[in-house]
């Protein structure tokens, strides 16, 4: 996918709901991310991409197990303030959405995925 697509990506994702925060694509080594405008993140740049690093590597553990339990849809944590869900894009690429946690989350994970699925199969 070509810079353009994950930007388009992004944008689309953070109007799918008003409770969406943060999302970021991370792939290749380069992060393409947005923020809802008026919030402040939790995290600074540095670790989020620290993060998002560590999330690669979790993903691709998920993914060893494949052929036992099925291919790895997506991971959702939710922590003491967000909701943060991690879902795969292209071939090694990954979304990591930033949720509030007074959301009806699953529904917004499909929302996701369907917005995901538009640009990748």
């Amino acid at each position: 996918m070509i810079r353009l697509e994950y930007e388009k990506i992004c944008e689309q994702i953070l109007k799918c709901d008003k409770n969406v925060r943060y999302v970021g694509i991370y792939d290749f080594g380069e992060l393409y991310d947005r923020m809802r405008p008026g919030l402040k993140s939790h995290l600074s740049r540095e670790e989020t991409e620290i993060s998002l690093s560590q999330a690669v590597y979790r993903w691709s553990t998920r993914k060893k197990t494949a052929d036992k339990i099925g291919k790895p849809i997506y991971s959702l944590t939710k922590y003491g303030k967000i909701y943060r869900v991690t879902i795969p894009i292209g071939g090694a690429g990954l979304i990591l959405a930033s949720i509030e946690l007074d959301s009806e989350v699953s529904m917004i994970v499909e929302k996701i995925i369907t917005i995901k699925n538009q640009y990748s199969s």
